[in-house]
């Protein structure tokens, strides 16, 4: 449109001029040869020349000598008015604010010229009355340019946001994508963290119930073994390794259902300490004593069974490694914010330093593992000839209350 409006308003000026002025050659000749003037300068610097478009100062020549051409025309006849929409269009269209205003007025000028053909400009009131039709185009026509850079303005504005929240939302879905990966990457860290717990629970469960009931089980036979000349002492013995056995097959269904252990189904934990305790000594023929200081009361169910746990595997160690225990003491004290659990024998003892256990030293590992998996702390004193004391203290927390 820009390169082609142009010349169909001055092929139609050219129509009206040659019908106007068909009896005036030397007129004519004139104002064809100033309308093709104009035509070979939009050619040769706008029309042909697409690069130079984007350069404010051949513009600036360019519609100049537009202005000027358009000027000459209307001074000579008032109907070449019709240019000045186009010098309009130009000035709107490819000079950039605020020199537009200047091209702006300048078309206004060939304009007004226009419409004040008939004006008698030789009077005060004949100039008046033209610089008053040079304002009344000047003047709203650049109002309209202002308008029209304050839309642009807003409209570059409202693309440069749009341009800023897409950027913004395509950041915002990398990052979403990033944090997707990055939680899968958790995820699975806390898979193989959760299977490696899992592994070292399961580890610890069959420690203390099929590998405790297992040891129980060889010594008894053992006993019985060498007690063959004895039949009261064989039959004896030869009970102990059966319920031992019935005990250790209902821990282990028990433990692959993650269940309590058994003797907290029914009670305390100061109850089922005393009835572990009582069970060994009647098997092994050792006393073991329970003593319970505090206040009694409910924890947490894994707090209850880690303790007791303790207790079933410092008594296993009594029975395997004390020798010449002849009494066992276990203290369970209920504190103010903690919870301790003693066992203590008067057996052989030991160097912790230097001792390692015969079953690979995972009975105490497993101990303290499990203590310390609840925030608990387990200490271990013993010397050779003294007799070995096992102490774990963990928080007395309630248990959760479920409305």
């Amino acid at each position: 449109m820009i390169t082609v409006v142009p010349y169909v308003v001055l092929a139609v000026m050219v129509a009206v001029t040659i019908a106007f002025k068909h009896d005036q050659p030397g007129s004519l000749a004139i104002d064809l040869a100033l309308c093709a003037a104009a035509a070979v300068w939009s050619l040769v610097l706008f029309t042909l020349r697409p690069a130079w478009r984007d350069r404010a100062g051949v513009m600036g020549v360019f519609l100049a000598g537009l202005i000027l051409f358009g000027l000459v025309m209307v001074l000579r006849n008032p109907w070449f008015g019709v240019y000045s929409p186009v010098l309009y269009f130009y000035a709107y269209r490819i000079i950039g604010w605020p020199r537009e205003l200047y091209f702006v007025a300048g078309a206004a000028v060939v304009a007004g010229t226009a419409q004040a053909a008939d004006l008698d400009t030789g009077s005060w009131a004949g100039r008046l009355e033209y610089l008053a039709i040079l304002a009344v185009n000047i003047g709203p026509m650049c109002l309209v340019a202002w308008i029209g850079e304050i839309g642009a303005r807003y409209y570059d504005s409202r693309e440069a946001a749009l341009r800023e929240a897409r950027e913004a939302n395509a950041r915002l879905a990398a990052a979403l994508a990033e944090n997707a990966a990055l939680q899968e990457r958790l995820v699975e860290h806390a898979r193989a963290a959760g299977v490696l717990d899992e592994r070292a629970r399961m580890a610890r469960e069959i420690h203390d119930t099929l590998a405790q009931g297992l040891t129980g089980i060889v010594t008894q036979l053992q006993a019985a073994e060498h007690a063959a000349g004895d039949p009261a002492a064989w039959r004896r013995h030869h009970a102990a390794a059966t319920a031992l056995a019935r005990e250790s097959l209902t821990e282990a269904r028990r433990s692959v259902n993650e269940l309590r252990p058994e003797p907290l189904e029914s009670g305390r934990l100061a109850d089922a300490v005393t009835e572990v305790a009582a069970r060994w000594s009647a098997r092994h023929g050792i006393p073991a004593q329970v003593t319970v200081t505090g206040e009694a009361r409910t924890m947490r169910p894994e707090a209850e069974a880690a303790l007791l746990r303790m207790a079933q595997e410092g008594l296993a160690n009594v029975a395997r490694h004390a020798g010449t225990a002849t009494r066992v003491g276990l203290t369970l004290s209920y504190m103010d914010h903690q919870v301790a659990l003693d066992v203590r024998d008067d057996g052989r003892g030991f160097d912790p330093a230097a001792r390692v256990e015969r079953d690979g030293g995972f009975g105490l590992v497993a101990m303290r593992q499990r203590i310390e998996a609840l925030s608990g702390t387990l200490q271990i004193e013993s010397e050779v000839g003294g007799g070995t004391g096992i102490s774990a203290c963990l928080p007395a927390e309630a248990p959760e209350v479920r409305s």
